[in-house]
């Protein structure tokens, strides 16, 4: 059985607005790709409504899954730039949903858009930007075990940051 992690509401509110404060400035690289296009957009207003005390919805969910299909539409699409960014708020999402259990794949949930934005930024040849984690989402994901391997590119700048956010 897998060992439970205590997270309280206002531990997953802080890394739910992490998450949306990591995928948010990649928004304009997708919509740059997809003009009126505003379904990662509306993921990440649903995750940062949660993150500001609205209760954790199925719109939450819903708005994850358009921009999961955004995502592969721009994937398909050869806009490998924008199907990142949709990924970070498909990511920033699924924030709200980070389970208490000490599972390494759950840190995707809290530096997942952080990865996903960063390789949107490379992929566009702009600097990456990554916002300064709160200390209780440093906290929380001290809780965690280190980020797994694996997921290509976005995975080397989840398992960059993690390392760093560790280390302090």
């Amino acid at each position: 059985m897998t060992e439970k992690i205590e997270l309280d509401l206002s531990e997953l509110r802080a890394v739910t607005a992490y998450a949306v404060a990591c995928a948010e400035p990649a928004l304009p690289i997708f919509e740059q790709a997809r003009p009126g296009d505003r379904r990662p957009h509306d993921a990440i207003e649903s995750a940062r409504a949660f993150a500001q005390g609205a209760k954790r919805s199925k719109a939450i969910r819903d708005g994850a899954w358009a921009a999961q299909r955004a995502y592969q539409e721009t994937r398909d699409a050869g806009q490998a730039a924008a199907s990142e960014a949709a990924r970070a708020a498909v990511a920033a999402a699924g924030a709200a949903f980070l389970h208490p259990l000490a599972k390494a794949t759950q840190v995707w949930h809290i530096l997942g858009p952080a990865g996903h934005a960063a390789y949107a930024f490379e992929l566009a040849g702009l600097t990456v930007q990554h916002p300064a984690a709160d200390p209780v989402v440093v906290r929380v994901l001290s809780r965690y075990p280190a980020a797994p391997g694996g997921r290509g590119r976005a995975g080397e700048w989840v398992r960059e940051l993690d390392a760093l956010l560790r280390k302090g």
